[in-house]
């Protein structure tokens, strides 16, 4: 049985190191990285995108408060949003161009959880990517109301949670800090969409 959840997509943060661009709206493969975060995130209950950009009708938005006072109190204005109440919160960051894949890796680990508070990857380096994560709602709500956000990092709002890291497909749960992200992450989908045209024309000669 799937588990239910809610979603908040952070989509703040100034992006410094691609010269200040609206990060969630730098297209890879065709889309968005915003519109990959919401494509990820479609088995939500409800989702809610924090930050000043444009969304698709239909969808919550807000905004930390005070602007620009860092992802913790994003996450916080995040969840304060939510009117749907769900056991879980997915946690998206909106500058993973292969979220989609990843999601279900996360709900197929958090399905199989009893024990910890949350389920997130770690990169190859072993380090919690708390923006790709699913955590328990009321446990979430507990640490975002105990704590002042505003400026603090996500890792010093959610460590403190017992989260249970997992290994991911590193195409998969890369994001895309800078220039040469993106045009890697570019190159990846050119390189998925020649295989699957390659795959396609295979099955319709056999």
């Amino acid at each position: 049985m799937t588990i239910a959840y809610t979603a908040v997509i952070l989509a703040g943060g100034r992006a410094s190191r691609l010269g200040g661009v609206a990060k969630p709206l730098v297209e890879v493969g065709g889309r968005t990285l915003l519109d990959a975060a919401l494509s990820a995130a479609a088995g939500a209950r409800e989702v809610v995108v924090v930050g000043e950009v444009p969304v698709p009708a239909g969808v919550l938005q807000v905004v930390e408060d005070p602007p620009r006072s860092g992802p913790a109190a994003g996450l916080a204005a995040g969840v304060r949003a939510l009117s749907e109440d769900a056991p879980w919160t997915l946690v998206l960051a909106s500058d993973v161009p292969g979220v989609e894949q990843a999601v279900p890796t996360l709900v197929a680990s958090a399905e199989d959880d009893l024990d910890s508070d949350g389920v997130c990857f770690h990169d190859e380096s072993g380090h919690p990517q708390w923006m790709l994560g699913l955590y328990r709602s009321p446990r979430l709500r507990g640490r975002i109301e105990g704590v002042e956000s505003t400026d603090l990092s996500l890792r010093r709002l959610l460590a403190p949670l017992l989260v249970r890291t997992i290994a991911g497909d590193p195409a998969a749960i890369a994001d895309c800090d800078t220039w040469d992200d993106v045009e890697a992450a570019r190159a990846r989908s050119s390189e998925a969409a020649v295989g699957m045209a390659s795959t396609r024309s295979s099955d319709e000669i056999g």
